[in-house]
């Protein structure tokens, strides 16, 4: 399927989306942080879409914002597309969990609430994956400093 068919019915599935190609092959969707699990439900169980494979979902800072890229694949169609959240908030930014979508998700929000502090709602158990529990900051935000192990000149 191409992207503007993609793109067609995609944006039926909600309000506000934005679309784009960003010079890359796939369709790129912006989707509004309220509507990204209704949205990616649906992805998943269009019967024209079948967005069944999140093969990878990554956490993102912006400068401004901090956000989520999932990347989906039907496997039954051999289309995909790449999902954008992003969070306005940085000091408490939160999305919902597509866990319960994709079960991969569960490992990628870890992960991302580690590096990001993005926190995820529903996800079944929130933590520390890569750092220990008293680790102080996300270390992959622009604005992190990690004094321990500055060097001064």
């Amino acid at each position: 399927m191409k992207n503007e068919d993609l793109q067609s019915i995609i944006n039926n599935l909600g309000s506000n989306l934005e679309f784009s190609s960003e010079a890359s092959e796939f369709l790129n969707v912006l989707v509004p942080k309220e509507q990204l699990h209704s949205v990616c439900n649906q992805l998943k169980t269009n019967p024209n879409l079948k967005f069944n494979y999140a093969f990878c979902i990554t956490g993102m800072d912006w400068g401004k914002d901090l956000g989520v890229i999932y990347h989906l694949e039907s496997t039954e169609f051999k289309h995909q597309i790449v999902v954008k959240v992003m969070i306005d908030d940085r000091e408490n930014p939160v999305l919902d969990s597509v866990h319960d979508i994709w079960q991969t998700a569960e490992f990628h929000e870890l992960e991302i609430f580690d590096f990001f502090g993005i926190k995820f709602n529903n996800h079944p158990k929130l933590r520390r994956l890569f750092l220990t529990p008293d680790w102080d900051g996300y270390p992959l935000r622009k604005d992190y400093v990690d004094e321990a192990n500055m060097i001064v000149k």
